[in-house]
């Protein structure tokens, strides 16, 4: 073959099966829409995980105990034996235990999950915005919601599954799509209990705003979900409500303590040190006032206000997880913000619209910049405690017997690696022990209470702190063993003889 005849064959080659894929979405647009999406999933997803995956904090692990247990065939329980429900998120335990098959490392599994949960919101809210016919919003909330630092430190919880499963609720609800919202409102509630704030708005929205007939079906598949769980929960525990509940009501009303609505401005302090954050937060106030055109974004704003107003009632002690639920009201806020920006542009002449547009995208790179140079600090941030926490409950593993039991204050990551009998300082395992926190009581009395009730064969006590429970109990009835460290961390085991 010649040269010549061999390039007209590369040419016709080329026409024929390579350049059909280089236009898939003018032949294919519904395919290529889903190849987009999917193509962001996994990207997003994959970054968020090479972030974050070294990332992990000590109440998330009481969820993995649960899933631990349950695999081992011991039950829905945290410690066994004992029938009490002290994880919030009872969906994520058995979502965990499901795919264990595919990541038997739990932690990392959770985050995997975490990644793929705020990926697929940010894709929500772009689709929510794409409906109302902004997607300058949509855009905005698509690059930097899933980036945002308050839900990335939440990785590893139930919280970016919790959002996901709310703002796709809302999304359903607005197509119409009610077998779905029922499905997925189910499923919010089981992820954590406040998701029934949300099924509860949409009742009053859909009463005094649609004249369609009732989803009936949506609304048994709803209850269908719920049902099957608090009767198991009801029959098996005695009660459909985790005792976590009161036990961050019992600790946030400890002087000590910081009430949730004040520890929001604790929490926005955090922020406003950023001038990048300072311009976001000012962005959302401008979307605030121009919000009103965008009604169909009424449900994910008023879900906000309202999650934000429980909480606030409910007297929780701070926990910054507690505020992740914010972010998707107040990215769509500062994407509308935005927007508004660039819509001044019909009121000004024409040799100033290249200015404004600049303005604009300065502004939203200055956010997106902040986000990102957070994003790629936290590769190296890691919580100091869980290393020591890990080192003990692998310690307590290897060199105590079987049935030992453990007091600490912080006994998630302690008591997944340890698998023993854990004694919870902070109650949120023992509900008794939850209910010595009160406005003229600390930590430290509950922990008095806790060892002078359960006589723990073992006791974690980090270095520091509670002076008279180790002056009065520990230096006569116990021997101290073993010390750990890491960074500013250190913490103490002790041996204990109570007869």
């Amino acid at each position: 073959m010649s040269l010549d005849h061999f390039a007209a064959a590369k040419v016709e080659h080329f026409y024929k099966n390579i350049r059909p894929m280089i236009h898939f979405s003018k032949l294919n647009p519904k395919w290529a829409r889903y190849f987009l999406k999917l193509f962001y999933l996994l990207i997003v997803t994959s970054v968020l995980y090479f972030f974050t995956s070294q990332w992990s904090y000590d109440d998330p692990y009481i969820t993995y105990r649960y899933a631990k247990n349950i695999l081992n065939g011991i039950g829905f329980v945290y410690n066994p034996g004992e029938l009490v429900l002290s994880t919030t998120t009872p969906l994520l335990a058995l979502l965990l235990a499901s795919l264990n098959w595919l990541w038997p490392n739990l932690p990392q599994l959770a985050i995997l999950i975490g990644s793929a949960s705020l990926a697929a919101g940010g894709l929500i809210l772009f689709q929510l915005a794409m409906d109302q016919h902004t997607p300058f919003i949509g855009w905005f909330c698509l690059l930097l919601y899933p980036i945002f630092p308050l839900t990335i430190i939440t990785l590893g919880s139930e919280t970016p599954l919790y959002l996901v499963l709310i703002l796709g609720t809302i999304l359903t609800y607005q197509n119409k799509q009610y077998l779905w919202t029922g499905l997925l409102a189910g499923l919010a509630v089981l992820a954590r209990p406040d998701g029934v704030l949300l099924p509860i708005l949409l009742a009053v929205h859909f009463l005094f705003t649609t004249r369609r007939p009732v989803p009936w079906k949506a609304i048994f598949l709803f209850a269908g979900v719920n049902l099957a769980w608090f009767g198991f929960a009801w029959l098996y525990f005695g009660s459909p409500l985790p005792v976590t509940l009161a036990a961050k009501q019992h600790q946030g009303a400890m002087e000590i303590s910081e009430r949730f609505l004040p520890g929001f401005i604790t929490t926005i302090k955090w922020y406003a040190s950023s001038w990048g954050y300072q311009l976001d937060a000012i962005l959302a106030v401008i979307g605030a006032l121009y919000v009103v055109k965008f009604r169909r974004w009424f449900l994910v704003l008023v879900w906000t206000v309202t999650y934000f107003t429980a909480y606030s009632i409910l007297g929780v002690s701070r926990y910054y997880w507690y505020y992740a639920p914010l972010v998707p009201g107040h990215k769509r806020l500062a994407g509308a913000g935005l927007n508004f920006l660039w819509e001044q542009r019909i009121l000004i002449t024409r040799h100033w619209v290249i200015a404004l547009a600049g303005f604009v995208l300065v502004l939203f790179s200055a956010v997106s910049l902040t986000q990102l140079r957070d994003l790629w600090r936290f590769r190296n941030i890691q919580d100091e405690r869980i290393p020591v926490y890990t080192e003990v409950g692998n310690w307590l593993y290897w060199h105590t017997p079987s049935d030992a039991s453990v007091g600490a204050l912080e006994v998630g990551t302690i008591g997944y690696f340890s698998n023993r009998r854990m004694i919870d300082f902070a109650g949120l395992i023992q509900p008794d022990v939850a209910s010595q926190l009160t406005q003229a009581t600390t930590y430290e009395d509950a922990a008095i209470y806790a060892v002078e009730h359960y006589f723990p064969d073992y006791v974690v006590l980090n270095i520091g702190i509670f002076p008279k429970l180790r002056e009065d109990l520990l230096t006569s009835r116990c021997q101290s063993l073993e010390s750990f460290q890491n960074g500013n961390v250190a913490v103490e085991l002790f041996k204990c003889r109570w007869k």
